[in-house]
């Protein structure tokens, strides 16, 4: 049997933004719920527009739903990390705990938002655990919280199963999002054990998805491939700013010497383009 990557729009959206069991299991793996806390309903919610930016545009994955007592779930799959990514999960998180209620209603109205971040990327090398979670804490006595607003960051290629034990279904959602690609054959009987993580792992059949479904799913590969070479050449240049405002406003010159760079690792016309914000003809006579 042939698999497909989960962590890639097409497979994680088909999962995670088709099957409220399987969204619901994985958050009630990884957020940090107390005893009682436990989602047991989920309602999906339109997706937040990622803003056009050619430098981050295919890299974001996102799944939004509440449950019935009016709390908000925000579920992001971030394949290239960047130094802002924070600043915009606190952002999107606080968008969407403001607009719960309209002017002139209670407070008392407001529910937490939970945004849970699957990082595909090491963003923290000097903190040993992949697990992070940030929420609103007083300085000196950290028992005391604001409730509001609860961010969570997990760096993916930190996570060893060897390691973590205590807590059988998170182990088990993350070493499905870690191991099953486009090499697994033989899928671990630990993980088609579960229910829930082997419904997960079967909407990954390849025989699943149609020839259009399947070039999409490359061609997101191809873009992501191609938004890191854009990152990082833009970064060895000193073009932090630029980045943050988008690669369209950076300099032609240096849009011109990235399509040039890409141009001889063979990507297509159309993808350049797509990322660089030059049209077809202009790449064409690089």
């Amino acid at each position: 049997m042939k698999y497909l990557d989960p962590k890639a729009d097409l497979t994680f959206k088909r999962v995670f933004g088709e099957h409220p069991d399987l969204v619901m299991s994985l958050l009630n793996a990884l957020l940090p719920l107390t005893a009682g806390q436990e989602i047991t309903d989920i309602e999906y919610l339109p997706s937040e527009m990622v803003p056009e930016n050619p430098l981050r545009k295919n890299s974001i994955v996102d799944v939004r739903c509440k449950d019935k007592t009016g709390r908000q779930f925000i579920v992001e799959m971030q394949m290239i990390w960047s130094p802002e990514f924070k600043q915009r999960v606190l952002f999107n998180a606080s968008k969407a705990y403001v607009r719960q209620i309209n002017a002139g209603e209670q407070y008392e109205l407001l529910q937490p938002v939970y945004s849970l971040n699957l990082v595909n990327e090491v963003f923290e090398p000097e903190l040993k655990g992949y697990y992070h979670h940030y929420q609103m804490v007083h300085v000196e006595n950290s028992d005391k919280v604001i409730d509001g607003l609860q961010l969570i960051f997990v760096e993916l290629p930190k996570f060893t199963p060897h390691t973590y034990s205590e807590k059988k279904m998170q182990v088990l959602w993350l070493r499905y999002l870690t191991e099953i690609n486009e090499q697994t054959r033989e899928v671990p009987e630990e993980l088609m054990a579960n229910p829930e993580v082997k419904k997960a792992v079967n909407a990954l059949e390849v025989s699943a998805f149609t020839d259009a479904q399947l070039a999409g799913y490359e061609k997101f590969w191809d873009i992501i491939s191609v938004e890191k070479t854009l990152y990082n050449s833009a970064e060895r240049r000193g073009m932090a700013q630029g980045m943050a405002q988008g690669m369209a406003q950076g300099k032609a010159e240096e849009r011109h010497l990235i399509a040039i760079n890409l141009k001889k690792q063979g990507v297509s016309f159309e993808i350049i383009s797509q990322c660089t914000g030059l049209p077809v003809k202009e790449i064409e006579l690089l």
